[in-house]
């Protein structure tokens, strides 16, 4: 407080380095001649000397590695592993042996983006195993049960194959996914024996979409099919290992739970329950499940640092609570430490219990980390806690950085612990006297970092949800506001204690109440996503965008000086950038048997000969075009017959569609464009998209330049990567 007579002191903020500006006159601006270049470069040298003071370098690290994570996914082909190695060995003995050096900072990061570039290397060379390049029918198939999901209409399992027999084809898979009928699934640690149909690992349905190969092959899944026929459960010829009896036991724990809660809840109530404790979630019905995600509380869904935090924490405060009760662990042993410690024992064990994913590793590790932090006396929330959690968590599942639930994650992080750091101090820094305090003794504060977490949060995770799922939640605040105390305070306390009265018999009420605020948490979600405008569709954008955002969000997160406001500079090219791509004008299944094209409404009219509906949906939803993929209004000037389908681009040439080989010369003499999953026509006057080019190339996305088209592919010229096996030419005709 100021004293009387005295003027009050500006604060200089965190960093100190405001300049103080020179006097103008009223109304008027300071001029800026070539004798204020010298204070400006001076000023920002003073920002950078800042920037990179004793204690800035470390959360800089993991930003690094991850670049080299990001440049290993974008080499055209898989790189060569002890050249790579020997190189981030090399970098990082030059960074050390430059430690006292000016060089020291670029030298470590560089050092870093190798470092990252080869643990992403070595990851793939030690999970190598072969990936199916084509569809295989009636094989025979035996092996172990590994994981099983249960969905809403079907049931899907992993099957670690142990003996595999396919006419014509000598490829030996070790790991397959199979859907079946729903509850038809065999048991996890039984060997069974089956027919199956199998299908390639699922290609980016578009250019530039997700790629659901690469998340496959990390987890080892070289297919994917169906069940044909019966499974018949055998005798096994071994045991299986310690890791399928691990997987066994665990999974009997997550059905003995889900029956527990089956006694008390059913529907999506039971769902939702299940999912928050175990991890499986597959069992929502769509209305529901696609309202949490509208509405901006889908993360409730996933298990994830908020799920890990509140586990966390609800043992913590009970533990230490518990303990105060007893005078002489109070007074005289660290109690603290001891909660922390029981904190952490049952958050690794929610880490089991929920099936240990890549997204709930990395919660864990974040939690962990935190909890550490406060058994040896360190500050638990800072950047140096999000920078360690964030390097272990690459550092063993470097494919984690290209997955959404990583981005969005760490981004909201890195904006909440930058919220704890820097804003709640200056937000609540105030006489005991003032309104702000007063305010505070009515609950003000706690509502005011609710509605600030949710908002940092929801903003930070905005470009992720909007290049990965192509929408964003515009009421995101209001439906976390409306919803997550409840989760907080009764759901997810009501899950832990039914776990621990379960093995009394005494869990029925826990689950009752648990259902109470799963009620009202889906009563939320379905009210805001019924709000006008709660559906924010965004277009497709390229990754370019993305990676600007990113960097964006990082500087205002991690930099202390004014010049974190570059960040919000990038972030608003980045949304300017992202807004303005063009979408294609035609896009061509990789089969051959879907081709969307954009017509005068500006519209895409989908000409199909087979039923992929969720092909369809993906298209759609890139477009941020909001009708259903099962609509006929899709295909309003597609004319068709037995030979194929044809529709006019917005210029009124054609594209067809050709599925008759009598058709091809007709449709090449009309047609700007022809597509067929045949052979190609060795005269053809158009431009001819075969079964030889989208084998080689996967789906494509064209756009008209002039009379032309510009072509983009997932699989483009050169690209060969371990999670998509190139096929021979004799194959392909084949």
């Amino acid at each position: 407080m100021a004293e009387p007579g005295r003027p009050q002191r500006v604060s200089q903020g965190i960093a100190g380095t405001w300049p103080t500006g020179r006097t103008t006159s009223a109304g008027g601006f300071a001029p800026v001649g070539f004798g204020a270049w010298p204070a400006i470069v001076g000023t920002l040298r003073k920002w950078v000397s800042a920037e990179a003071g004793a204690g800035r370098l470390l959360p800089w690290v993991p930003v690094a590695f991850g670049a080299g994570i990001a440049l290993y996914f974008a080499a055209d082909h898989e790189p060569v592993l002890w050249v790579v190695a020997a190189t981030a060995v090399v970098l990082m003995l030059g960074a050390v042996s430059w430690r006292r050096s000016r060089l020291f900072a670029p030298a470590i990061m560089i050092a870093a983006v190798a470092a990252g570039f080869a643990v992403a290397t070595w990851k793939t060379a030690r999970i190598a195993h072969t990936v199916l390049a084509k569809p295989l029918y009636s094989v025979s198939l035996s092996g172990f049960v590994e994981t099983r999901d249960i969905r809403e209409r079907t049931d899907r399992f992993v099957l670690r194959v142990t003996a595999m027999e396919a006419q014509r084809s000598d490829v030996k898979l070790e790991r397959v996914r199979l859907s079946v009928r729903k509850g038809t699934a065999p048991a996890v640690g039984s060997f069974v024996q089956l027919k199956a149909r199998l299908m390639p690992p699922l290609s980016p349905v578009r250019p530039g979409s997700y790629d659901f190969s690469r998340d496959m092959f990390f987890q080892g899944i070289g297919a994917s099919g169906f069940v044909m026929g019966a499974i018949a459960v055998s005798a096994p010829p071994d045991d299986g290992g310690l890791r399928l009896r691990y997987a066994a036991t665990m999974q009997g724990l997550r059905d003995a739970i889900d029956a527990r809660i089956r006694a008390t809840l059913e529907g999506d109530n039971r769902a939702i329950a299940t999912a928050l404790l175990t991890g499986r979630r597959d069992a929502i019905t769509t209305p529901v499940n696609d309202a949490m995600f509208i509405s901006g509380l889908g993360h409730v869904l996933s298990i994830s640092g908020y799920h890990m935090a509140v586990v966390a924490g609800v043992v913590f405060f009970a533990v230490r609570a518990l303990l105060a009760l007893i005078p002489g662990l109070a007074s005289g042993f660290p109690i603290k430490k001891w909660s922390a410690a029981a904190a952490l024992v049952a958050a690794a064990f929610y880490l089991l219990l929920s099936g240990a994913e890549v997204a709930t590793q990395r919660s864990f590790f974040m939690t962990a980390v935190v909890l550490i932090a406060v058994m040896v006396d360190r500050r638990a929330i800072t950047f140096r806690t999000l920078a360690v959690a964030a390097l272990i968590v690459l550092a063993v599942a470097p494919e984690a950085l290209v997955h959404p639930s990583f981005q969005m994650s760490f981004a909201a992080t890195l904006g909440l612990v930058a919220l704890v750091q820097i804003g709640m101090p200056n937000l609540f820094a105030s006489p005991d006297h003032s309104a702000t305090a007063r305010i505070a003794q009515w609950g003000g504060r706690e509502i005011a970092m609710l509605f600030l977490a949710s908002l940092i949060a929801g903003l930070a995770t905005t470009p992720y949800a909007a290049f990965h799922f192509h929408r964003v939640t515009p009421f995101g605040v209001l439906a976390n506001l409306g919803a997550m105390p409840v989760v907080s305070a009764l759901v997810m306390p009501a899950g832990l204690f039914g776990l621990l009265l379960a093995p009394f018999g005494l869990d029925g009420v826990c689950w009752w109440a648990m259902g109470i605020g799963i009620d009202w948490m889906v009563a939320v979600s379905r009210w805001v996503a019924a709000l006008p405008g709660a559906v924010g569709r965004i277009p497709a954008f390229g990754i370019g965008p993305l990676i600007a955002a990113s960097l964006g969000i990082i500087l205002m997160g991690l930099l202390r000086t004014p010049l974190r406001w570059s960040g919000a500079l990038l972030v608003l090219a980045a949304v300017l950038w992202g807004l303005s791509v063009r979408q294609p004008d035609i896009l061509i299944a990789g089969d051959g048997q879907s081709v969307a094209v954009r017509g005068r409404d500006g519209h895409l009219h989908m000409i199909r000969a087979s039923k992929d509906g969720f092909l369809l949906k993906e298209w759609l939803a890139a477009d941020a075009d909001p009708r259903d993929a099962g609509s006929a209004a899709l295909a309003n000037g597609v004319s068709c017959d037995e030979s194929g389908c044809v529709t006019p681009l917005a210029d009124g040439r054609l594209v067809a569609l050709t599925l008759r080989i009598d058709a091809l010369a007709d449709d090449c003499s009309r047609a700007a464009l022809v597509v067929t999953a045949r052979s190609a026509w060795p005269d053809c006057a158009a431009m001819m998209v075969d079964r030889q080019r989208l084998a080689r190339q996967g789906t494509l996305a064209l756009t008209q330049r002039g009379d032309g088209f510009s072509v983009q592919a997932v699989k483009a010229r050169g690209t060969n990567r371990p999670c998509r096996r190139r096929l021979p030419a004799m194959e392909i005709l084949n």
